[in-house]
């Protein structure tokens, strides 16, 4: 049986405790908003390019699965 690969969260913590996307400087609000509004995540990654596709679904399905504690953050 081959390994599967296990993927990070792309969420860090930035020094005034907001919550960015990768490496970016872009915030979990930010792509979360967008979502919410009716955004895909194609869309997302259109209006925030330097947030890759994977990281716009990965942040996307940790919200959706995590939503109680994230809607408090």
């Amino acid at each position: 049986m081959s390994s599967v690969a296990v993927i990070d969260l792309p969420l860090s913590l930035d020094a005034d405790q907001v919550l960015r996307v990768g490496k970016t400087r872009v915030s979990f609000d930010s792509i979360i908003q967008a979502f919410l509004d009716g955004a895909t995540p194609e869309e997302i990654v259109q209006r925030f390019p330097s947030v890759s596709l994977a990281d716009s679904y990965a942040v996307i399905a940790y919200y959706l699965r995590n939503k109680a504690e994230m809607d408090s953050y």
